[in-house]
């Protein structure tokens, strides 16, 4: 088995109560591997005033006359002009899952380390002049947030969380927290959600409870779905007799794992859970990144950023 990476991120993380050591491990990180993910002024979904031409129109009285085309109106006998893309400034909301099932971790470190870690970076990344970000939380007190501010100091707040997570089963779906953050996030924008995806009684069913929900969000904003996963949910090692316990439940069940048609069902189910999440997510018209707690999250990121940046048009294909 090999190490983790010279410089991934989870390697020597500061204590959790050293806030201020893992903001500037955090900064240190994003700046040297994925900085520049949407910073300053971006394009915005609504056709409306900006720079770009986006989309060619029949001229209507009172329109500026400065946007005809006139080879198209020479070729049509019509007045034509052109209707350009929006910019502002950058919304941004995070939501990020800290309900138990988040607390699981085999490998490097547990899974709600991991998207506190992200949706930080996420905040960095987003920096730019009057761009902001809000903060959603899942946890055992329900669904509380954090008011928009700039993205460092959004990312400073996600460094500060109180590392305790409570066991027992959480108090709001991922469906409802979805429906929330629609109604907080007025402005066409970014919307991350950082989960695990896995349903509060730990049933895998399809259609999944969420589905709705994301597909309305998606509807309105661009929506990046981050899903993060530990390599014990994907396989059982051979290990003999164990107790796997639902950290939400409390539910318990002794299995042995020295049974290889035990631990074949297992991945087989595992893998087609992750098929059809993937499926799901791609059906609302998100942007899916997986993320594990034993990989570096921060290149899987990288290359999520990269791959974004050569395929920017789709994004802009929303009309109000």
């Amino acid at each position: 088995m090999t190490g983790p990476a010279r410089d991934d991120p989870a390697r020597n993380d500061p204590p959790r109560n050293d806030s201020a050591g893992r903001f500037r491990r955090l900064e240190l990180t994003v700046r040297r591997r994925v900085d520049g993910l949407l910073q300053g002024d971006v394009d915005g979904h609504a056709l409306g005033p900006g720079s770009d031409p986006e989309e060619l129109t029949q001229y209507q009285p009172g329109q500026d006359v400065r946007r005809i085309d006139w080879n198209v109106t020479a070729r049509t006998g019509e007045p034509h002009l052109w209707r350009t893309r929006a910019q502002h400034e950058l919304d941004t909301w995070l939501l990020v899952d800290r309900s138990p099932s988040m607390t699981f971790g085999t490998a490097r470190t547990e899974k709600v380390d991991v998207a506190e870690q992200v949706a930080a970076a996420v905040g960095l990344l987003t920096t730019g002049p009057g761009n902001r970000v809000g903060i959603g939380l899942i946890d055992e007190a329900g669904l509380r947030w954090i008011s928009p501010r700039p993205g460092r100091a959004a990312a400073a707040a996600l460094t500060r969380l109180d590392a305790a997570v409570r066991q027992g089963s959480p108090t709001v779906s991922l469906s409802d927290a979805l429906r929330g953050l629609g109604a907080r996030a007025r402005r066409r924008g970014l919307c991350v959600v950082v989960t695990d995806l896995v349903a509060p009684d730990g049933a895998i069913e399809r259609p999944f409870e969420w589905e709705g929900a994301l597909r309305r969000l998606t509807a309105r904003h661009d929506v990046i779905v981050v899903e993060v996963d530990d390599p014990r949910e994907r396989e059982l090692p051979d290990v003999g007799e164990v107790v796997l316990l639902d950290p939400e439940t409390g539910a318990q069940r002794e299995v042995s794992t020295s049974d290889p048609e035990l631990r074949l069902a297992y991945a087989l189910v595992a893998a087609l859970h992750r098929d059809e999440t993937a499926a799901a997510v791609r059906a609302a018209r998100a942007e899916h990144l997986r993320v594990s707690t034993d990989d570096d999250w921060a290149a899987a990121l990288a290359r999520f950023v990269k791959d974004r940046r050569r395929a920017p048009a789709r994004r802009h294909r929303r009309t109000s």
